[in-house]
């Protein structure tokens, strides 16, 4: 009888229906979009920071700035004189770690051994300064004419030549480039795990002290290196045997190389830069930031959230206000359109006044009439439900298909261990500060089962709370009040 009586009503009433379902399904829709949005903001988030510190790292342990002015050394460079007019090339390198700050390699057992720590990786990220050039040596012109102490001209009363050296001077190039070293027993940890291997091989895990290097793709096109050629750096000669891209955006370095070679070329002995760090629970990671501060004196601890509360452009804005904007604006839609339903359910229970008063004439029970008319707006939720959900997934594909471009870009940190990447491709002292870097992101709206389960439960509560409406407008009738109004 229950269903029966629904079914007749609904497809009496299916424009009042239709409206109530349609307001609960703009609601529904929007927090949908909103949603896939949102997660789409995320992933295209962690796609950047990703791109910055490797693959699953949570965090990363920096030796703390040392404080300006405390005489930090800098980068210098001696040419040989050359004599008897010799002009050839003169050429000289210096490697630089990141930011003159290094950490004792054992720091990176003492931070695997922290509580909530999974594994723990170091690495040693340099900048390579090659200058290359040559000396012109001048030519001297006397001068012509009588000296003023008589004589031979162009030659002073003490026998001196009179003239001026004319020409010389000298040339220079100066190529700056990265260098990072990765311990080869722990790839899967780190900056390198952001590229892939697109020719050649990875390291092996037995080269620990092995002559070889990963390129990264654009240098390798930019310098002509292909597998298989060597590459020299401070007079070290390394054979490359892989050739590596960037997932997005540029790469960690332009040159890999293993850390003990890193760590010779660098005269940095058990020495790291950076100490890349994986938590064995997510929801943990500020538990274990705050046990290596406090554990470990004197390191900065960087996490992936305090990475992304530097990253600005569109991306950053665009997630402020789907974040912010799209969450209040769909907030506001589902209580308007709650309170829609509500109302028109209230206002339709009062044009049957006569239909349920007669009802309870004949014997139906106040919680019988209450429970019809929950009934009808339940089902109406339902209606809008199913109505939101696909107009929902039309807009998330809508988003998806059109991609927008978002640009990322990872504010400056400081050379003595602040942020991600340490400053890696800076190469100053403390104080100074590496580039900023800029990312164009494609962004998506990926549409999970969560949500569709919480568009579920926003329509049953929609269909509830117009029900509730409604049957305590039922609920008041009288079968008098139906009488009142027989003509």
């Amino acid at each position: 009888m229950f269903f029966t009586y629904l079914r007749r009503e609904l497809r009496r009433r299916r424009k009042a229906a239709l409206v109530v379902a349609s307001g609960l399904g703009l609601g529904i829709a929007l927090v949908i979009i909103v949603s896939s949005v949102s997660s789409g903001m995320g992933k295209a988030q962690d796609k950047v920071l990703e791109s910055l510190y490797g693959l699953g790292t949570d965090m990363t342990v920096t030796k703390a700035a040392a404080a300006p002015g405390s005489g930090t050394e800098r980068p210098r460079f001696e040419f040989d004189a050359k004599e008897n007019g010799d002009d050839s090339t003169q050429s000289t390198d210096r490697v630089m770690v990141q930011g003159f700050q290094t950490l004792a390699a054992t720091t990176v057992d003492k931070v695997g051994k922290q509580d909530g720590v999974a594994d723990a990786v170091g690495g040693l990220s340099m900048t390579v300064m090659k200058v290359d050039g040559q000396f012109k040596r001048g030519e001297f012109k006397q001068d012509g004419g009588t000296s003023q102490g008589g004589g031979r001209g162009g030659f002073g009363g003490g026998g001196q030549p009179q003239g001026e050296v004319k020409g010389g001077g000298a040339s220079f190039d100066v190529n700056s480039y990265t260098v990072y070293g990765t311990d080869v027993t722990k790839q899967d940890l780190g900056p390198l795990t952001s590229s892939k291997i697109t020719s050649g091989r990875t390291f092996k895990s037995t080269e620990t002290n092995g002559k070889v290097a990963v390129v990264d793709a654009a240098y390798a096109k930019e310098k002509k290196l292909t597998v298989g050629k060597t590459v020299t750096v401070h007079g070290t000669e390394f054979t490359i045997v892989g050739v590596s891209a960037a997932d997005s955006g540029d790469a960690a370095a332009n040159l890999y190389i293993p850390l003990q070679q890193a760590q010779t070329l660098a005269d940095a002995k058990d020495k790291v830069t950076t100490v890349y760090v994986k938590a064995a629970d997510s929801q943990r990671i500020d538990g274990v930031k705050t046990a290596i501060q406090k554990n470990i004196t004197g390191t900065t601890v960087t996490t992936s959230a305090d990475l992304a509360d530097t990253v600005s452009g569109s991306l950053s804005t665009a997630s402020d206000l789907a974040s912010s904007v799209g969450k209040w604006l769909s907030i506001a839609v589902l209580i308007a359109a709650f309170l829609v339903a509500g109302l028109l359910t209230s206002s339709a229970v009062s044009r049957r006044v006569r239909e349920f008063g007669t009802l309870k004439a004949l014997g139906w029970k106040s919680g019988r009439v209450t429970r019809q008319v929950v009934g009808e707006a339940l089902v109406n939720g339902l209606m809008g439900g199913i109505l939101g959900i696909a107009v929902g997934l039309a807009g998330a594909y809508a988003v998806t298909a059109v991609s927008p471009t978002l640009t990322a870009q990872l504010g400056s940190s400081g050379g003595g261990g602040g942020g991600m990447r340490g400053g890696m491709m800076g190469g100053g002292g403390p104080g100074r500060q590496s580039a900023a870097k800029s990312l164009d992101i494609a962004l998506t709206a990926p549409v999970s089962l969560s949500i569709i389960l919480i568009a579920v439960a926003l329509a049953v509560a929609g269909g509830l709370i117009a029900g509730a409406f409604g049957g305590w407008r039922a609920s008041r009738l009288r079968p008098a009040d139906a009488l009142r109004r027989v003509e």
